[in-house]
Formats: structure tokens, C-alpha cells, sequence
């Protein structure tokens, strides 16, 4: 590879953060146009949440699922991002 050649399987490029994981759904979550950045973007009046990935109120690491605890820290977090890069 030359110099000017750029990897694109390089391990060392992070992939950014989002404030929620990717994974977390709730009614609100299918009315918004952009990644959420406040935990009152997902709750409504029902106030209630689920994994897209268990299809429930509790995560695949067994906690349950709300948007201040499906944050970056949690082992099954995944940024919103983490397929479009």
C-alpha cells in the first residue's frame, strides 16, 4: 500500500458515540428525524421503552431498558452510529 493509500480496516479508528444506544425504541423514538439527544426525546406520557434486540423492557445484559441506563458504559451499549461508518 502507498503512502497515499488510506486502510479502510483500520483498528484503530473509533467509532463515535451517541448519547443513547442504537437499540433503544419507543413510540416517540419512530417520530424523530434525527439521533436523540435527551432522554425526554423518547418517553411520552406512557413512558415506556424497549430493546429492538430482546423485544422487551430488559436488555440482553440483563438491566432494564430506559434511556439514562441504554448509555455508553453499558456492555451491550452500540452507537448509532456503528454501522454507517
Amino acid at each position: 500500500m502507498s503512502d497515499t493509500e488510506v486502510s479502510t480496516t483500520d483498528e484503530s479508528a473509533a467509532i463515535p458515540e451517541t448519547p443513547f444506544c442504537r437499540e433503544l425504541r419507543s413510540k416517540q423514538y419512530f417520530m424523530l428525524d434525527a439521533f436523540a439527544t435527551d432522554a425526554s426525546q423518547y418517553m411520552d406520557a406512557s413512558n415506556y421503552c424497549w430493546c429492538f434486540v430482546t423485544q422487551g423492557v430488559v436488555g440482553p445484559d440483563g438491566g432494564k431498558v430506559k434511556p439514562e441506563r441504554c448509555v455508553p458504559g453499558r456492555n451491550c451499549y452500540r452507537s448509532a452510529l456503528a454501522d454507517i461508518i
